[in-house]
Parts: C-alpha cells; structure tokens; sequence
C-alpha cells in the first residue's frame, strides 16, 4: 500500500453516521470535541461558517464546498458567526444513519456527510499527523467529489435498502478525494505529513520507509531515494515533516508496533524483531519514549478497552439499545 493507505489503515475508519442537516433562518451550532472521530462534510445548497479550534479565522463554506476535520477538534457551523452558539445537543439526538436533522424548519442550507470512528491507543498520533481542517472549494476540485456528493445525498432521501451501507462506502471516497486534493492544488511550500508524502523527493523516501519499516535505514539510503545529498534530504524533510527522517522511521515503526499489540497475540519479541530490532531492550525503550507506555503496558490497557467495549455493546444489545 503507499502511505496513506497505510495511515488510514492503521486508523481503521468506520463511517458510523452518514447523515445530513437542513438548517433555516438564522443559528449557530457549536459541536464538542470529536474524540477519536473524522468529520467529512458536502454543502449540497445554500452557505454558512465555519470555525474550528485552533485555526485562525472562519472559512466561509458555499454550494459545492466539502470540508474535512482530520483531527477531531471542537468545531462550529453558523449562519453567522456574530451568532451565540448553542450547543450541539440541543438539534442533535443519538446519531442514527441516514437522518436529516433540520433546524428552524430548514430551507436554507443543507450539508450532507460523514462521520468516522477511528480506532487504537494511538489514534491521537496517526490524527496528529494529518491536517486539522481541509477546505475544498475550486470548482475544479469539486468536480472529482461531486458524484459521491450527489449520490450520497440521493441515498439518505430515498431510504432504499442497503442505503446505510452506501452511504458508508461514498463517505470512504469522500475522505481520501478530499485529502487528496487537498495536497494536490497546494501552493508548492505547505509543510506537514501529507504534503511530505505528495513531495516529489520527499515522497518516494517515506514510501520507502512504509515499505520495509524494519529495513535498516540510514539517512544516506533515504536521501537516495530522495535523488538529494544527506544534508539537503535532511533538512526539507525536517521542515516538512517536523522531525528527522530516522525519527519519522522510529515513530512508524512505533505505530505499527502498536496496532500488532492491539490486535495481534504475537508475543514483544516476535513484534519487535518483524520491525527490525535485535534487542527486544532496545523496541521497548523506543516504544516508551514515542507511545508513552511500555509494550506490555500498552498491551494490557488495550486489552482492558476492548473488554469494556464489549461489555458496554452486550448491554446495549441487552437493553435494546
């Protein structure tokens, strides 16, 4: 796979809402923090704001954009943002798919979209590593959205069987067209991960590193890859990427170290040596300082989540919900 298959992999995206919102007159709705989720939005018709937390200043959103929250900060949506904002629980029950929730009667704006659960201890890294809003707006840009766009929308007005599980899969293209685009009509000097990975030196580098993680990689090898000297090779990708290249090899070594030990049995060692460590010492130090918790740590208090999730899911079963 290249590297953002791998990351959104890792992340394991599960569209769990695909719905839309039909909003008249004049509100202003403020949404909490999107623990371990990705918003990916359509504007079918009309306009509004945006503000997300942490980004200066307010997109304004038209017909035709799309918008992607990768990070899952807090955001707001209003008609205007001079606006006090209510919270989001006011307008929003427990989400079910395929609902269109409409506010002051609706008629002037509707959006369409998705909303994704992601997965694993280290969600919080892999979401660090992608932008913490994506604003597509050209029409050109829209043109490659635009059918799953329309067809989603289609297919939370009809309730057809089997709508559900359309809409899941359009949200899907929604997400990685919009990442996508977001790099590809960039001005050329941008910095973070995904623009690291579109690099035309950059690029082949860090899928170098995706492909044979526990390959023993050193900074001339990448800068080969790169066609750059080390020193050069060295320094864009730091400006980029926000690390140096052998820290971006240990934390991915580090991420996928972690999605084994949640999902896998294969014992420390076994994980350490598939990602290139002779010294089980040495994968358990490297894994402390990226992840936070040694391996076995790690370990046990995934093993707790996932038991407390299926206890929460047979009760919810139990009680009907």
């Amino acid at each position: 796979m290249d590297p953002l298959s791998d990351v959104l992999s890792l992340l394991k995206p599960r569209s769990s809402v695909s719905s839309g919102v039909d909003a008249g007159g004049d509100w202003s709705i403020q949404f909490p923090d999107q623990d371990k989720r990705i918003k990916c939005y359509a504007v079918v018709s009309g306009e509004c704001w945006l503000a997300v937390e942490g980004v200066e200043g307010a997109a304004h959103l038209k017909r035709g954009d799309c918008f992607v929250l990768p990070r899952g900060r807090p955001f707001r949506l209003a008609s205007d943002m001079a606006l006090p904002a209510e919270p989001a629980s006011l307008y929003f029950p427990p989400p079910r798919p395929g609902a269109v929730v409409k506010i002051n009667g609706g008629g002037d704006f509707f959006i369409v979209g998705s909303r994704f659960e992601v997965s694993g201890g280290h969600a919080g890294l892999l979401m660090g590593m992608l932008p913490p809003i994506v604003h597509i707006r050209s029409e050109s840009e829209q043109a490659a959205l635009r059918w799953s766009v329309d067809r989603m929308m289609q297919e939370l007005r009809a309730h057809q069987p089997g709508s559900a599980l359309v809409a899941q899969h359009l949200a899907h293209m929604m997400l990685i067209q919009a990442l996508r685009l977001h790099v590809t009509d960039g001005p050329g000097d941008e910095a973070g991960w995904l623009f690291g990975v579109m690099d035309k030196q950059l690029g082949p580098a860090i899928a170098a590193i995706h492909a044979d993680p526990a390959h023993r990689w050193t900074l001339q090898a990448l800068a080969g890859h790169a066609c750059m000297s080390r020193s050069a090779f060295a320094q864009k990708f730091r400006d980029t990427m926000g690390a140096s290249p052998m820290e971006y090899v240990t934390r991915w070594r580090m991420l996928l170290a972690g999605d084994k030990l949640e999902n896998s049995s294969d014992p420390v060692s076994v994980i350490s040596f598939s990602l290139g460590y002779e010294s089980e010492s040495g994968f358990s130090t490297a894994f402390k300082r990226v992840m936070g918790a040694t391996p076995r740590q790690y370990g046990r208090r995934s093993l707790a989540t996932r038991s407390a999730a299926g206890h929460s899911r047979l009760a919810n079963t139990a009680t009907g919900g």
